[in-house]
Formats: structure tokens, sequence, C-alpha cells
């Protein structure tokens, strides 16, 4: 049993390092494939975004990254779902305004037919004072 839960959370760990990696290059195609039909994401500033929305603004390319790092994994898997708590460092711009920042981020992963898919995401801004 401990083996397949040291499995589970190591897949979890690489599907949150596939979706660092597709947000930084704006991989549409493979946060399409990582997200499920019902995520919802929220940002930083507290706004909702439903799966489209959060691919449209890759696709519209008015959110580019320089970089985008994610560390600090703590995995919880709680049968068909899990929390995954990170650090999300990122540099880019969405629109006009520059998206720079350390966030503490949340993933909710379900387990649907036994493939694991993003269905949640917020972002907690880190600032100065937190330890």
């Amino acid at each position: 049993m401990k083996q397949y839960s040291e499995r589970i959370e190591q897949q979890l760990r690489d599907l949150g390092r596939n979706w660092a990696d597709a947000e930084l290059r704006g991989d549409t195609d493979s946060l399409e494939h990582l997200l499920s039909d019902a995520f919802v994401g929220s940002s930083s500033r507290g706004f909702l975004l439903t799966k489209e929305e959060w691919l449209e603004r890759h696709r519209s390319g008015e959110l580019k990254h320089e970089a985008f790092d994610w560390s600090d994994e703590n995995v919880r898997v709680y049968e068909d779902a899990a929390l995954v708590t990170g650090r999300e460092t990122v540099k880019g711009r969405y629109r006009d305004h520059d998206v720079d920042g350390q966030f503490r981020t949340t993933q909710v992963f379900v387990c649907t037919d036994g493939r694991w898919m993003l269905a949640g995401l917020d972002l907690t801004p880190v600032t100065d004072d937190d330890v």
C-alpha cells in the first residue's frame, strides 16, 4: 500500500511540473489535457477562471511568462482526490501588467477513470511579511 501511495504522490508531483512547464511555454495543448473540464482557477487578484478562460489567456497571447518555477510541493492524497501545495515563482506579463511574484499555490486534483487531472487551482501572493 505504501508503494502505491508513493507512486501516486510522485505522479502528482510530475503533473505539477508538467503544468508549470506548460504554463511557461503557453502550451495550451498540454494544459487542455491536464485540466479537467470542470476546472476552476482562482487568480492572485481574486477572480475565477473556467478552463476555457484559463486557456484563452495563453491562446490570445495576452499572458506571456519569461520564468515559471514550481517547487516546495506537499502532496496529500484522499482516495480519488488530492491536494498539492507548493510555491510558484513567476516572471511575466498579462496584458499591460507585470505578473511577477511568488505565490503559495494549492492544486486540487481528481482521479477519473484512472487518470489524474487538475480540477482547481488557487494562488495566494507571498508577501515580504510571510515566513
